[in-house]
Order: C-alpha cells, then sequence, then structure tokens
C-alpha cells in the first residue's frame, strides 16, 4: 500500500514538473516582444527612419528574431492600407506600435488606443493631431518630430539662385505635414521679398501637369518633406532638368534623387532616436503620455553638384563644407 502511495506521489511530483516545465516555456514564449510597424510608402528618408529604429532596439538588446519579433507593413501611400495594416497589429496585441510618416501615424492612432504608439518623420504631431500637445502628449502616442529648418532651406535657395524673384511651392494637399511646411515656406517667402506660386497635387499621378504649368513661370522650386513627391522625383526632374529649373528640397534623399540641395536632418539618426524612446517603453515603463515629442537639434547642408553643375551654378565658398552628392 505504501509502495503504490510513493507511486502515485512520484506521478504527482512528474506531472506538476512537465505543467511547470510546459507553463515556463508558454511564459518564455510569452516574453517575446512584438513591434509592429506601419510605414506610409518605400523611399529613402522614410526607409532610413525604420532602419534607425531598428538598429537603436539592437544595440539595447532587442534583436529581431531572438527577444523581439517586428513585423514592417507599407501603406504604398494610401491610408486605407495603413489602416488595415494598424487594425491587424491591434488585433495581434503588439506590444508596441511604430508609425513612420504622418498618414500613417494618423491611421494607426485612429485605431489603437491602448498600446503605445510611437511616430517619427511627422512634422508636427499636435498640428495632425495624434497628441494633445508636444511637450504633454497625454495619450497613448509620441515620438520624434522631422520638422526642418524652412526658412534656413530658402536662405540656401536664395545662396544658390541669388537671381530667383518668382518660385513656386509644391506639395500634396492631402498630407497634413506637407500643408504645414508649406505654410512655413509662404512665410519665408514673404520674409525674403518672393513672389510665390502655390500648386498642389492630391496623388503622384498629377505631379508632371502640375509642374508643367507653372515651370516656365517661376526661377525655382520648393518642395518639403512631402512624401508622395519624395517618392516621384524622378517624375519631378523629368520635367524640371530640360527646363534648368532648379528643386530645393526639404531633405536628402530628394537631393540624392535629383533635386539641387537643402538644409535638413538625417532621418537614420531620427529613426535611432524614436528606438531609445521605445527601449524606454519596453524596458523602463515609460509612457508616451508622459514622453515629450522629440527633435533632432542637428541638421547639414547637401547639395547634388552634379545638378549644380547641369545649371551653371556655382557653388559659393562659404557652403565648401556641403556634404556632395554625385549622379
Amino acid at each position: 500500500m505504501k509502495k503504490a502511495l510513493r507511486s502515485l506521489i512520484s506521478v504527482c511530483l512528474v506531472m506538476g514538473i512537465l505543467v511547470l516545465s510546459l507553463a515556463g516555456c508558454s511564459g518564455a514564449k510569452d516574453e517575446q516582444i512584438k513591434i509592429g510597424v506601419v510605414q506610409l510608402v518605400e523611399h529613402p528618408a522614410l526607409d532610413a527612419s525604420y532602419q534607425g529604429f531598428v538598429d537603436a532596439l539592437a544595440d539595447a538588446g532587442y534583436k529581431h528574431g531572438e527577444n523581439i519579433t517586428i513585423v514592417h507593413g507599407n501603406g504604398q501611400n494610401d491610408q486605407a492600407n495603413c489602416q488595415t495594416i494598424a487594425t491587424q497589429y491591434l488585433n495581434d496585441k503588439m506590444d508596441l506600435v511604430l508609425a513612420i510618416a504622418t498618414t500613417a501615424a494618423q491611421a494607426a492612432a485612429n485605431v489603437i488606443k491602448e498600446i503605445p504608439i510611437l511616430v517619427t518623420a511627422v512634422t508636427d504631431p499636435e498640428d495632425a493631431k495624434l497628441v494633445a500637445s508636444n511637450e504633454s502628449p497625454g495619450g497613448n502616442v509620441s515620438g520624434t518630430s522631422d520638422l526642418t529648418p524652412v526658412r534656413e532651406q530658402f536662405d540656401l535657395m536664395m545662396k544658390l539662385v541669388p537671381g530667383a524673384q518668382k518660385i513656386a511651392i509644391l506639395y500634396t494637399s492631402s498630407e497634413t505635414n506637407s500643408v504645414f511646411q508649406a505654410n512655413m515656406a509662404k512665410e519665408a517667402a514673404s520674409a525674403l521679398g518672393l513672389d510665390v506660386v502655390e500648386a498642389t497635387v492630391s496623388s503622384s499621378n498629377e505631379i508632371q501637369q502640375v509642374i508643367e504649368s507653372v515651370i516656365d513661370s517661376v526661377d525655382a522650386i520648393y518642395i518639403p518633406t512631402d512624401n508622395t513627391f519624395a517618392n516621384a522625383m524622378s517624375t519631378v526632374t523629368m520635367v524640371t532638368e530640360p527646363r534648368n529649373v532648379p528643386v530645393i528640397v526639404g531633405e536628402e534623399g530628394m537631393v540624392n534623387n535629383g533635386g539641387l540641395g537643402t538644409i535638413g536632418i538625417n532621418y537614420y539618426n531620427l529613426g535611432y532616436q524614436t528606438g531609445e524612446m521605445a527601449v524606454r517603453i519596453l524596458k523602463d515603463g515609460a509612457k508616451p503620455a508622459d514622453m515629450p515629442i522629440e527633435y533632432l537639434q542637428d541638421t547639414s547642408v547637401t547639395i547634388n553638384t552634379d545638378v549644380a553643375e547641369q545649371l551653371g551654378i556655382t557653388i559659393p565658398a562659404d557652403l565648401a563644407e556641403a556634404n556632395t552628392f554625385k549622379k
């Protein structure tokens, strides 16, 4: 009888250990952190932001395929696609969501109300209705701004194209970030005594026609960090290069793809800074509500020397230290 009792106890102990082991395995699996990324569209600036974010996580010990899983969704420049991706992340109970670009961020914030959301490549989160204020977000959204020095970009234009008197400001009317920057650009142009032609598109299909409608009446073109235009710089330059009209742009990737120049931020560094914010959430339990929107302070000048040569522009001596790009 005692032997049978001891056997029963042993079996129970073994079963208990197995249950605990299985629970431990299940717990380990549950500890795998899941991060969902919704990116509006592929182009160099947004791609660099994503890579910087991933690298910041890895440097802090959060590596995809080891202790975290990162799911990357591309919205193909369509807000409805971004919302579908965000809904999937909500259903999958992601631990954190990164939204890259304003339209993607708005889609994510409209769907996800509890999961922490970090945004990047968003010009003004407060203006985009993503946070209560940039200083005190107050909800489940925080992140980094890619606000660029628009007035300094216009100063650069006047150094490179000193004879410019009339300029076109081109942007996408449905991109909140672009509207915000366009208003800043109009103020900068007015302060410099420039005449302005304002032209907008609603999709990339309209870009060629819109540029054709203004190009013969202006001395230069300004395009902010607009995702639709950034993704279609080849269309822009197809029209501007034969007419020898310089294009000052909002970010370095657009210079690399045919713009004349910019003073802008480094989007990889911006994404990295966003990744550091993610680490504070995942590791230290920080809450987006209490995390002010962050900005990059460092900017740099980038000039496409091939475009400058084609336009017959001599780069001023005080821009000798600028980053340069050749085709």
